[in-house]
């Protein structure tokens, strides 16, 4: 049996936009689709979690709107366990979210509405469920007190503790040592070390640089080259293989974080978990959305069979 995998995060709901481009400020321009959907990357990495068969636990804060409505359906249809606390005055959060239609490559504002108020007391709160877990993951689209308070907690408790910084933001200092992975993409990479992230051997560079910061490994996703694990006894590339023509790439490093997460707590290797999350990657943009996009335990180890 797996044990659970908590996560601390954002629900918003998913405004999508698909054009050819961006428009220029001032500037109004004919769009070729729009979607409404389930996002945030904490609740995104809850669903692909449940989905890749763990036993997942989300925290957070939602209104008492149509937004969140959506949250709990979409939490129950994938197996969430819903931990989140209702806040009435104040709005769940929303995303605005632009497809380049030709590549599927995304730019993206979030609002997180009352996610924002997300704390340590509540953090606290959530002492019992955070203590049953094998798995502890946030991201930073909460406020930053929040999350270092469930890290804390989690490693407390002896969990395995993750960090997808993401948004990227400035870390306060010995926030890495609180984490047994870190799992910045290339820019968010760059952004916590200073070192331009092109290639697998600048993926060595930087991960080295967040082990001195004080993470235990880190894991940079690498887009189409696939996802670096790197920490003081091992370094391994995992490349992708591909599933099919790319669709959107919303979700793709919440399914890999997810699926990752729910390997580990599954018990298998820190290799063998990052393969396995790659391969959620792979599918999930074959497919259109974040939470919709995310493939089941079975699909996953289809592909990795194929």
């Amino acid at each position: 049996m797996s044990s659970p995998v908590v996560i601390l995060g954002v629900f918003v709901a998913d405004t999508s936009y698909r054009a050819d481009r961006m428009p220029k400020l001032g500037e109004t321009i004919l769009g070729q689709g729009f979607a409404l959907g389930p996002g945030g990357k904490g609740s995104n990495q809850a669903v692909a979690a449940a989905c890749a068969g763990a036993d997942a636990r989300i925290l957070t804060r939602l209104g008492r709107d149509t937004f969140a409505a959506i949250a709990r359906d979409v939490w129950a249809k994938a197996g969430v366990r819903d931990h989140a606390l209702e806040q009435p005055e104040g709005y769940t959060g929303a995303a605005f979210i632009f497809l380049e239609a030709e590549t599927g490559q995304n730019a993206i504002i979030v609002s997180p509405g009352v996610a924002e108020d997300l704390s340590a007391q509540d953090v606290e709160a959530w002492g019992s469920v955070i203590d049953t877990a094998g798995v502890v993951m946030t991201q930073l689209e909460q406020p930053m007190p929040a999350a270092q308070a469930f890290l804390a907690r989690g490693r407390a408790a002896g969990a395995v503790t993750i960090l997808n910084p993401a948004p990227a933001a400035s870390l306060p200092d010995g926030m890495l040592a609180m984490c047994d992975y870190v799992t910045p993409n290339e820019s968010e990479a760059e952004g916590l070390t200073g070192i331009s992230v092109q290639t697998v051997d600048d993926a060595r560079r930087a991960a080295d640089a967040l082990i001195e910061q004080g993470a235990g490994a880190a894991i940079i996703t690498l887009g189409e080259k696939g996802a670096l694990l790197h920490g003081p006894d091992q370094s391994v590339h995992v490349p992708i293989l591909k599933a099919g023509p790319v669709c959107e790439t919303t979700g793709a490093g919440d399914a890999l974080n997810g699926a990752f997460a729910a390997a580990l707590a599954e018990g298998l290797s820190p290799v063998d978990a990052l393969r396995f999350g790659v391969a959620a990657a792979c599918i999930s943009v074959t497919r259109p959305g974040a939470a919709a996009s995310m493939p089941t335990r079975e699909e996953i180890r289809a592909h990795l069979n194929a």
